[in-house]
């Protein structure tokens, strides 16, 4: 059962990513595949996170994704123009929900999903709390 269609928090900031779709893309039913839109999904969050934090940041720190949950709502054709909004909820300890969106040229939304993401510290692969002055960058500008 679909959930109800996601919709920003006013608060935070929507992250946009251009998608390719390429013929690899494309399942024998002539439309993009299931499986790439869970890629699609990662490729937003790790395009955010490597848009809005510099490579010490980046190199201090590291996400894993812990769960993916999409909603498919429309077929994506071969020549379909696309794009995926992203946005994260309320830090929970280590973990974000990150909310994204991807529609097509048109605006019609064609699938949403929530991936659930947990902050780690890449020399010991440990969780660590968000920190207080990570959480600004992913609020509305």
């Amino acid at each position: 059962m679909a959930r109800k269609t996601l919709e920003p928090r006013p608060d935070r900031e929507v992250f946009e990513l251009p998608l390719v779709i390429r013929p690899e893309h494309i399942d024998d039913n002539g439309h993009v595949n299931n499986v790439v839109y869970v890629g699609w999904l990662q490729d937003a969050g790790t395009a955010h996170w490597n848009a809005r934090f510099d490579a010490e940041t980046r190199a201090k720190w590291s996400w894993v994704a812990l769960r993916h949950e999409i909603d498919y709502l429309r077929a994506l054709m071969p020549d379909s123009v696309a794009v995926a909004r992203t946005w994260v909820g309320e830090p929970q300890g280590p973990r974000f929900a990150r909310y994204v969106r991807i529609e097509d040229g048109e605006g019609r939304l064609c699938a949403q999903g929530i991936s659930e993401w947990c902050l780690i510290e890449p020399r010991t692969m440990r969780p660590t709390r968000i920190p207080t002055d990570m959480l600004p960058t992913f609020e509305r500008r």
